[in-house]
């Protein structure tokens, strides 16, 4: 009885603890991807597709079109590879396979010669992968390649556990942990990213086996 409630015990904490990793894993391979993307492909970013609008309307304000055209470019190619991954959801129902492609393709970019404008269209069309492979973590909604929304989530877990309101007018966030995980593995990665690129000659092999350990996972 003991042993068998101990079992229960550890399979309950894996529970918890597994959809954390993932969430943070991947966080952190948006981090390298953007950091990678923005300081090696002519200031584009691979998963922040945020910061390509607000650049992309910026150039087109000043009259730059060619610069606006190169941010809005991975717009439509994370576009793609978003609703890929929805089509592969839908015909086979499993998670690991987007992100199994995901990975292959991160991994070949480091062995297949491209031209910086070529290569952040590839690495936003893998992130489109991963940012509709995996949406629920442990039944909580959290992106993987953006964190705005995530870091306003855990200001308000913040602020309802230091200020407990008597009365609850608003939903609760019960996952805390979770969101500051998540936003935290995105400034790792993007520390990681900037690190690697003086540290190997392939930086994005990195992200590619990370990617593997989430389908381990």
């Amino acid at each position: 009885m003991l042993r068998r409630r101990g079992r229960d015990h550890l399979r309950r904490g894996v529970a918890i603890v597994r959809p954390q990793i993932q969430a943070t894993l991947l966080t952190i391979i948006a981090g390298i991807a953007d950091a990678v993307g923005y300081i090696t492909m002519g200031g584009v970013f691979a998963a922040n597709m945020t910061g390509n609008t607000v650049l992309a309307g910026i150039a087109l304000a000043e009259g730059r079109y060619p610069d606006a055209g190169r941010h809005l470019a991975p717009l439509v190619a994370f576009f793609i590879g978003a609703m890929l991954a929805r089509l592969l959801l839908r015909l086979w129902a499993r998670s690991m396979i987007p992100i199994l492609l995901e990975a292959a393709i991160i991994g070949a970019m480091g062995f297949v010669p491209l031209a910086a404008e070529s290569a952040v269209l590839v690495l936003a069309f893998a992130m489109g992968l991963q940012a509709s492979a995996i949406t629920q973590f442990g039944g909580v909604s959290v992106s993987t390649v953006v964190v705005t929304s995530t870091l306003a989530r855990t200001a308000d877990a913040a602020l309802d556990r230091l200020w407990p309101a008597e009365v609850a007018p608003l939903p609760a966030v019960t996952t805390p942990r979770l969101l500051m995980l998540t936003w935290v593995g995105y400034l790792v990665g993007a520390v990681l990213g900037g690190l690697l690129l003086h540290l190997v000659a392939w930086p994005l092999i990195v992200p590619a086996v990370l990617l593997v350990v989430v389908i381990l996972l």
